[in-house]
């Protein structure tokens, strides 16, 4: 790992090393395999992008039955802070009516994203969805709704790396780091 990265105006030192994340994505993927591999169905995958893209490439590669992927864009940061407001900036690449869906997040930390796509979902028709994210930050989470499956749990600190991103920045890094005390 870097020692610190410096992107924009914020210097971000290190916190979870490649080989974790590799570690909590092939827990994670055992889960989902023991719960669809013997399905008779191709659920869907849903992507939601750009954040996810990484998690989402690494678990495809590791589940093992038959799934469709498709993606979708929304957003609800700016700089480092929740908007609170969950824009739709690309809808779904496909029809997932009828489907059993699997969203493929980032990070889950007050739930507003991951709640109202779910809700979108079962709306357009799907028959489950469920919600799959490889990073959670339980002490913000507000919602009822279950995180089904997670890979690393977190503290409420801003991160960057592996898909995350700072003001579209710091989504290329393989490991993922943690802003210093005070730029927040």
């Amino acid at each position: 790992m870097e020692e610190k990265l410096h992107i924009l105006d914020k210097t971000f030192k290190p916190f979870i090393p490649h080989e974790r994340i590799i570690e909590a994505i092939d827990n994670v993927a055992g889960k989902l395999n023991a719960d669809f591999r013997d399905c008779t169905d191709v659920p869907v995958i849903l992507c939601v992008l750009n954040g996810a893209i990484p998690f989402t490439g690494e678990l495809l590669q590791r589940l093992e039955f038959n799934c469709q992927l498709v993606s979708i864009k929304l957003s609800s940061y700016q700089g480092t802070r929740s908007t609170g407001t969950v824009l739709n900036i690309m809808g779904l690449t496909a029809d997932i009516k009828g489907k059993r869906i699997i969203i493929s997040e980032d990070i889950v930390d007050t739930g507003n994203t991951v709640v109202a796509l779910k809700e979108m979902l079962l709306h357009k028709g799907a028959t489950d969805v469920r919600i799959c994210t490889m990073l959670f930050k339980p002490d913000v989470y507000d919602k009822h709704e279950k995180i089904d499956y997670v890979g690393i749990p977190i503290p409420n600190k801003f991160i960057v790396g592996f898909g995350l991103d700072y003001d579209e920045l710091g989504r290329n890094s393989k490991d993922i780091y943690v802003i210093e005390d005070g730029q927040e």
